[in-house]
């Protein structure tokens, strides 16, 4: 290294060993009793089909869902929309299935046009169902939030 290079390099070691390390601020990403982890695993399902198989096969996957990442670490949200909406009747097949997902925290939500087409009331729902009023627009608003997509 040249004369005049050495005492430059020599200086700039000797100021950045000088300088105070500053730590980067932590920055607290819970909200409540939600983990990080669960504000980061978002998962909105639609549902829009008369087929208690396809049903039962949804909570299944659920149920694999928090399974594999455990349950307070996934946001779970299932938006029942046209036919899809038997899913969260009282009488439904899955009936059962929905009210267990519901106490582990998933959410289950009607959409409020297709209850009305249909003549469906608040009281023929499942226990903890709550409506929207049109769920594509759920769908749409859990998606521009980071929310992940499926529909099986």
């Amino acid at each position: 290294m040249s004369g005049f290079l050495r005492p430059l390099v020599l200086a700039f070691f000797a100021l950045m060993l000088a300088l105070p390390v500053v730590a980067e601020p932590k920055v607290d990403v819970t909200k409540g009793n939600k983990t990080a982890a669960a504000l980061k695993n978002r998962v909105v399902i639609q549902v829009n089909e008369e087929d208690a198989k396809k049903w039962i096969a949804v909570l299944a996957n659920i149920r694999n869902i928090q399974a594999d990442l455990g349950a307070k670490n996934v946001r779970i949200a299932v938006v029942a929309i046209s036919y899809g909406l038997g899913m969260l009747t009282a009488e439904s097949l899955a009936a059962n299935d929905v009210q267990d997902a519901l106490a582990t925290g998933v959410e289950f939500i009607a959409c409020g046009n297709s209850m009305q087409a249909q003549k469906v009331a608040r009281e023929d729902l499942v226990d903890g169902v709550t409506i929207a009023t049109a769920g594509y627009v759920e769908i749409m608003k859990r998606q521009q939030q980071g929310w992940a997509y499926l529909r099986p």
